[in-house]
């Protein structure tokens, strides 16, 4: 398991590169993910995730995070034997929309970069919420690996 994280946002997010390979580590165990995987995580602005959703998702807009999985399908195109981690995917997170919807709903910026991780985290593992039954599944998860790395990492 192997984080690649990005921050080119401000020094003061660094801090969130160990904080999300520890939820990494939380939702791999207790989803029982055993391959060696790599995830990219960029920490980025409102500029770059509008033209991200805009020119791969068609979607002219601001978002709180974008994931792209690269393992979609079950081929072993690109995959690497051995201990190479394969890479699973890329996460977006727009740090000033994220701080935003904290104060919006409440959260504190701690809790709503974590969340937003972890969502990204679970779309890349193939969990989605466009149903209803899927997001019965999905939000639950969440919740439950964002306090399991609370009680783990007081």
């Amino acid at each position: 398991m192997e984080l690649c994280f990005d921050n080119s946002l401000d020094p003061r997010y660094d801090g969130l590169e160990r904080t999300y390979a520890s939820l990494m580590e939380v939702a791999f165990r207790h989803l029982g993910v055993k391959e060696n995987y790599e995830v990219d995580v960029s920490l980025v602005n409102e500029k770059q995730i509008r033209e991200i959703n805009r020119d791969y998702r068609n979607i002219d807009r601001v978002t709180d995070v974008i994931s792209f999985a690269f393992n979609d399908d079950d081929s072993d195109l690109g995959r690497i034997q051995g201990d190479v981690p394969r890479i699973l995917g890329e996460v977006f997170i727009c740090v000033p929309r994220a701080l935003e919807q904290a104060k919006e709903i409440g959260n504190t910026d701690e809790r709503e970069l974590q969340f937003l991780f972890v969502h990204g985290l679970l779309h890349l593992l193939g969990y989605d919420h466009m149903k209803k039954e899927d997001e019965d599944v999905m939000f639950p998860l969440q919740e439950e690996i964002l306090r399991i790395h609370k009680e783990e990492n007081p």
